[in-house]
């Protein structure tokens, strides 16, 4: 591809990569068009993260998010985007089974969505399948701690790595990074063990629920907007109360509606255009 001299140049996963140590990684997620064009502006990384589900689809968790279901999302967010990295989540049972499906399964999200990279959860386990796509031409972003997927065996979303876990979550880190994973994702961990992994590994950590040590942040979108009054997890900073607002927004409509506040006459058309009947 030509680039003029003005034209905004996709980061890419080893742009990603090279950002170890320095200025913090800004990451959200993002499920649609308009969104995508908005965190596209301020953000390095968007995530369509399989939190589509539970976000967008009111699923209980990201166990029902379909191949289907993420490539819709991932082509919607790639077209209302510009400069930041797309990464798209890999939906639960698409690449646990084998190194081999798991390319298969990557390969068509990366093609079919335009996606310039994958996210996977898992550590030690996982390791041999992200050396396995990242040689073949797959970038790989990992996702450590608390893992989504393994709701149903890890027992909910606790926090992960306290006492004598917390080696069992650096093996995993330093797993992913051998394995040749661009970055890692590192979700609901103690903080003293968000800043040991960011110190020890040589790719960039992405926190959530971890530390500002950490070598960037991501956040769904919709958390950090508040768009879901009644759930708020600790880590999430409300940078708007979004829902709040669209709450009282609809009633007010809804109010005027049947009031036959609206449509007002600045709303509704006449039988000639305005400029015919106002000369």
């Amino acid at each position: 591809m030509t680039y003029g001299k003005d034209a905004v140049r996709p980061i890419t996963a080893p742009a990603i990569r090279a950002q170890k140590g320095q200025t913090p990684i800004a990451c959200l997620t993002a499920y649609t068009t308009p969104m995508a064009q908005v965190v596209d502006k301020h953000c390095d990384l968007v995530l369509v993260g399989d939190s589509v589900g539970m976000v967008l689809h009111g699923l209980p968790d990201t166990l029902g998010v379909t191949m289907d279901m993420i490539i819709m999302h991932g082509k919607a967010v790639r077209r209302g985007l510009k400069r930041a990295l797309m990464v798209i989540d890999m939906p639960f049972g698409t690449y646990e089974e084998s190194p081999e499906i798991a390319f298969r399964n990557a390969a068509r999200l990366m093609q079919d969505t335009g996606a310039g990279a994958v996210k996977l959860e898992g550590g030690v386990a996982m390791a041999p399948t992200i050396a396995y796509l990242t040689q073949r031409a797959i970038p790989v972003m990992a996702h450590i701690g608390l893992t989504p997927q393994s709701v149903n065996t890890i027992g909910g979303y606790k926090v992960k790595g306290r006492g004598i876990e917390a080696q069992a979550i650096l093996a995993d880190a330093q797993a992913v990074a051998e394995a040749g994973a661009f970055a890692v994702v590192i979700e609901k961990v103690p903080d003293i063990l968000a800043r040991r992994i960011t110190a020890e590994i040589d790719i960039p950590t992405i926190g959530i629920g971890a530390s500002a040590a950490c070598d960037g942040q991501i956040l769904v979108v919709d958390d950090m907007l508040g768009m879901f009054a009644e759930f708020k997890p600790k880590f999430v900073k409300r940078y708007a109360e979004l829902g709040t607002d669209a709450d009282a927004a609809i009633a007010r409509y809804a109010q005027e509606v049947k009031s036959r506040a609206f449509p007002s006459a600045e709303h509704i058309f006449g039988d000639a255009p305005a400029s015919v009947v106002s000369s």
